[in-house]
């Protein structure tokens, strides 16, 4: 991801991996990618999603309800990465990590081409990433505490994930000025690009960030809302 001091922001999209179905999700990835997308955020699908709001956590029960699970995700996945040019993020929970094994999900991506996984801090997981040379792109929210935070930003590579906001993902009115305060407290703790997600969804907010100094911006639940709302009309 490229500095946003050059007055470029990185878009980065993210879409629910099997919303409506997998062969939809590859062609999802195709055309986001040939429209300029810096890095695509892929979402696993999890029945316990308490961080996300009621678009991507119904994405997630559509998907799930169609039988996709983590095998049938990361073999679509090995047909579609060699076609793209951007990389793409690999977003989960960590339940279903814990549940295949650490080691075996980090060599699994590894062998699919998935660059990020952005979760919960862990050492453990840092020692899987590096050892199979994954970036762990680590969140930090607003209220996450500042020495936490330090720790985080530290660890976290690729980039720096901030969550603009408190509560679940969902659109949002507007971006809260704190994100502001924030962009600046990690660009004084790191080098490394931040991107903000979390109630991204206008054209306005995109604007705002990048004039804080975010280097990225991280839109979902509008994606998301998309691709479900096109497969209501092509049902229709």
């Amino acid at each position: 991801m490229e500095d946003g001091a050059n007055g470029k922001v990185a878009l980065i999209p993210y879409i629910t991996a099997g919303d409506p179905d997998l062969p939809t999700t590859a062609e999802a990835l195709k055309v986001l990618d040939s429209c300029g997308s810096d890095i695509i955020e892929l979402g696993l699908p999890y029945s316990d999603s308490l961080a996300d709001g009621p678009v991507i956590q119904a994405a997630a029960t559509r998907s799930l309800a169609r039988g996709t699970n983590f095998d049938a995700v990361i073999s679509m996945l090995r047909e579609v990465l060699p076609q793209l040019s951007c990389p793409v993020s690999l977003f989960s929970y960590y339940n279903p990590i814990l549940k295949r094994g650490i080691g075996k999900f980090m060599t699994i991506i590894k062998d699919a081409g998935v660059q990020d996984v952005p979760l919960e801090e862990t050492e453990i997981l840092r020692m899987e990433s590096s050892k199979n040379n994954i970036e762990l792109v680590l969140l930090t929210t607003p209220t996450t505490p500042t020495e936490r935070m330090k720790s985080i930003v530290s660890a976290s590579e690729g980039f720096v994930y901030l969550v603009s906001s408190v509560g679940v993902t969902g659109t949002r009115t507007n971006v809260s000025a704190r994100v502001q305060t924030l962009l600046q407290e990690i660009k004084q703790a790191t080098s490394k690009p931040v991107a903000v997600g979390f109630g991204i969804s206008k054209p306005e907010h995109v604007k705002q960030v990048a004039e804080w100094g975010a280097d990225g911006v991280i839109v979902g639940s509008a994606m998301v809302k998309l691709l479900g709302e096109a497969n209501l009309l092509r049902k229709g």
